[in-house]
């Protein structure tokens, strides 16, 4: 698919992310309307609001607070009131337009690399929609000094507030992103017709399957390994003397760590094995999607080999997290919308571990490609040789 084909859904994909997510901020005060509490109930709106803010103009609290403790008396308050106020609408500015910046370029390169045709619908969809999340992700970090800076605090404990930050606002984006993606294969779709046969690369099944070992055992190096709660305690301690950039532990730790896991402690073994479950599946989405994905992609190049393991590793957190959701499920004392809270977790470890997994894959399928055609260019040499 020319650039052209690709560049429409794209952007329609980036426009319509945009605007979901402005339209579920712009939503938070209904969460303040009279008689709001008594019709979903008080813990469900306040889950609502925490996750729907992020996404809002609306300063929160700690915007106002920092403005007054920081200003004097009279018009010196107003006006640190309204620079720290300025500061929170810029942060918002640059959220939503990163929003659409980080979407598009990569949405293009998807639906170039695997349009939704002959078969790669599903992958095409589940794989925007994946990105979408990243894309979110990416977003709220690259706007969280200007967020900080609203609550007049900026420079306490930079990167613990930066880590808080980040990790906000992914529930909505579970749900605006697939929609933006459903859009965007859709548009895809369209444009694809009459765009004539689409090239299909013809990859060696071993090599397929080496390449996604390969893959696996580098995301199983941060779920396995580094998740291992010794190894992430000591990572967590990790810090330079003081300065903006001290106590890093938890950003690392966020980018990172895919999971949490000990062992059993004492603990019924079948219970531990079961919130293990979760790890597997991961693990064998990941695999699984690197095996298809050199098939899928019209070209298995480096970019969309890194680009489609950070979304099979995405779709692996999601999957194991909906499956922990559901053997949570029993549980619903502190409401429905609680048992999702976790949802969406780890994007930023899963975009910094499956870039490299992408990466060592990519290169992996290289050489063993390239020993295979080498191989076969050899035996047919010499069956052609006279004798």
């Amino acid at each position: 698919m020319t650039h052209r084909r690709a560049a429409i859904p794209a952007l329609i994909g980036g426009l319509l992310l945009t605007a979901l997510l402005w339209w579920a901020g712009a939503s938070a005060h209904a969460l303040h309307l009279p008689g709001t509490t008594g019709v979903i109930g008080s813990q469900t709106a306040a889950d609502l609001e925490r996750w729907l803010a992020p996404w809002s103009y609306d300063p929160p609290s700690s915007v106002q607070v920092g403005t007054e403790v920081s200003g004097g008396i009279g018009d010196t308050a107003e006006t640190d009131s309204t620079r720290y106020l300025a500061l929170y609408a810029t942060a918002l500015q640059i959220r939503y337009f990163a929003v659409f910046a980080f979407f598009v370029p990569v949405a293009l390169l998807l639906v170039r690399r695997l349009p939704p045709v002959h078969g790669r619908t599903t992958a095409a969809l589940l794989a925007v929609w994946t990105w979408g999340l990243v894309a979110g992700t990416l977003a709220v970090t690259v706007s969280a000094p200007w967020l900080i800076a609203s609550q007049g605090h900026g420079s306490y404990r930079f990167l613990p507030q930066v880590a808080s930050t980040v990790s906000a606002g992914r529930q909505v984006l579970v749900a605006t992103a697939l929609v933006a993606a459903a859009g965007t294969v859709l548009a895809a779709r369209v444009t694809a017709k009459g765009a004539g046969p689409l090239p299909q690369a013809v990859v060696p099944a071993r090599a397929a399957r080496l390449a996604a070992t390969v893959g696996t055992a580098t995301i199983a190096l941060s779920l396995v390994v580094l998740s291992y709660q010794p190894v992430a305690a000591a990572l967590q301690t990790v810090s330079p003397d003081g300065g903006l950039f001290a106590e890093p532990g938890e950003l690392l730790r966020q980018w990172l760590l895919l999971g949490s896991w000990a062992g059993p402690a004492g603990a019924p073994l079948s219970g531990w094995l079961v919130h293990r479950v979760g790890d597997v599946l991961l693990l064998a989405i990941v695999w699984w999607a690197l095996r298809r994905l050199p098939e899928l992609l019209t070209r298995a190049t480096v970019p969309a080999m890194a680009i489609g393991a950070v979304c099979a590793t995405v779709l692996g957190l999601l999957a194991s997290q909906l499956l922990r959701v559901t053997l949570d499920g029993a549980d619903l004392r502190w409401g429905l919308l609680s048992l999702f809270a976790g949802v969406g977790d780890g994007v930023p470890a899963a975009l910094t571990c499956g870039l490299v997994a992408g990466v060592a894959a990519a290169i992996t399928l290289r050489v063993a490609v390239g020993r295979a055609e080498t191989t076969a260019a050899t035996a047919s040499a010499q069956v052609a040789a006279p004798h």
